[in-house]
């Protein structure tokens, strides 16, 4: 793991302002880039693949180690959102003061009802991110980009997006004052594509899946007409990425400090995944947690499984697929964190599997019918796989699982498309007729 943990203690208000080596922005604990696969460093900037060999960057960081309890402490005395989490983050120490849409600390339901359907006896929770400012979440990967794209001088913000992505970018580039313009697949679902034009910014199609919008806009940040845009999941990835560490902090602080012993993550890139992964290390790594196993699980559409195609084959590169299923938020064909998902799974001693259609819509209705969660379709798709590998005896019904619903059901109303139980008269004696009534 690229993150050092150092035995001082916080970093004061006076020392976040001193300038860092090589002119670098400062952005809270984080130090530098670094390549995942030879550990070559760079200097904090909008980079995100190595010059060496053209690995992935994350981001390395100098955490304030050596006082759990003290930090515990800080955490809780934090905002009601990810920045309770700054100190661990790579934004600056005065971050909550800026305008941000401030998404996180979303709840983390125990879904008693879910895990009786499902034979679960050791706890069930559902860690519902549909509660974030544009209900998926996007906002968090967002939130941590638009503070990249303020250090580095961005006047825009972009992206490539299957539709969460695309929303949360409008929205919150307008609450801190940036441009965008955003890309998608051109056959969106109707309601995503409302929901990230209705901000205001420059919204486009393109003809094509998630994989051939990826590409445009990865020779657009090398063209002058990308001037001055901060792509949040391009050439602000290292940064985007790290939001999805605050999930991994948000669940072990609302488990009271614990780990979960099961998750079930959903794949689209997989940065999600092997983020949450990064965060539950770090909590570990300052004694903010026990150190003990977890397992993790990812969870695929199966017209969409280039992921769980290489975990049941044993392999350790993924294949691209062509995306064919209602999951559209998770349809990308080359997810660029797969082989590293792989790893995760089989480290932690979990699995990657897929559901089909027919699947995720009886796992979101089965969502909805015991818990009151409306989930879009990749949440029900982790709910499909839990439920299968339960099935399959893969996932221990007897330990503490966490299941991911990243975004709200509204979303995706065409997939779950249903009308009234029964029309009738205004009057009582039809109310009757109709069987309805107790």
């Amino acid at each position: 793991m690229a993150v050092q943990v150092t035995e001082s203690t916080p970093s004061s208000p006076k020392d976040s302002d001193r300038p860092r080596p090589g002119g670098t922005p400062i952005l809270g604990p984080a130090v530098a880039l670094s390549c995942r696969e030879c550990g070559q460093r760079f200097d904090l900037g909008p980079i995100f693949a190595c010059q060496e060999c053209f690995g992935p960057l994350e981001v390395a960081y100098e955490l304030p180690a050596g006082d759990p309890e003290g930090l515990k402490k800080r955490i809780a005395a934090g905002p009601d959102n990810i920045w309770r989490y700054a100190p661990l983050l790579p934004v600056p120490a005065d971050v909550a003061d800026k305008p941000n849409l401030n998404p996180g600390f979303t709840k983390l339901v125990k879904a008693d009802r879910l895990a009786a359907e499902l034979g679960v006896t050791g706890g069930l929770y559902v860690k519902d991110d549909s509660g974030n400012p544009t209900h998926s979440f996007k906002d968090r990967v967002v939130a941590i980009a638009v503070e990249a794209a303020r250090a580095f001088g961005f006047t825009t913000l972009s992206c490539s997006s299957t539709g969460n992505l695309a929303g949360a970018v409008g929205a919150a580039a307008r609450r801190a004052g940036f441009k965008s313009c955003v890309f998608i697949p051109h056959d969106l679902e109707a309601g995503k594509v409302v929901m990230a034009a209705v901000y205001g910014g420059d919204l486009v199609g393109i003809e094509g899946n998630y994989d051939d919008v990826n590409r445009f806009c990865s020779e657009l940040i090398g063209d002058p007409l990308g001037e001055g845009w901060g792509f949040v999941n391009v050439n602000l990835r290292p940064y985007y990425g790290e939001g999805s560490k605050t999930l991994a902090y948000e669940i072990c602080e609302q488990l009271g400090w614990r780990l979960p012993d099961q998750l079930v993550i959903p794949i689209a890139s997989g940065s999600q995944l092997t983020k949450i992964d990064k965060g539950l290390k770090e909590l570990i790594a300052l004694g903010l947690v026990e150190d003990r196993p977890y397992k993790i699980f990812g969870a695929q559409a199966e017209g969409c499984s280039p992921v769980s195609a290489a975990f049941k084959a044993g392999h350790d590169v993924v294949r691209p697929q062509k995306p064919n299923t209602i999951a559209k938020s998770l349809a990308i064909g080359n997810p660029a964190d797969g082989p590293y998902v792989l790893d995760i799974a089989r480290r932690t001693g979990g699995a990657v599997e897929d559901v089909d259609d027919e699947q995720i819509v009886d796992a979101i209705r089965l969502l909805a019918r015991t818990e009151g969660i409306f989930a879009e379709t990749a949440g029900g798709v982790t709910v499909g796989v839990t439920r299968k590998l339960i099935e399959d005896g893969v996932l221990d019904p007897s330990l503490t699982t966490v299941v991911l619903n990243t975004g709200d059901g509204l979303k995706t109303l065409d997939a779950v498309a249903s009308g009234p139980t029964a029309t009738i008269r205004p009057d009582l004696d039809a109310f009757r007729t109709a069987g309805l009534a107790g």
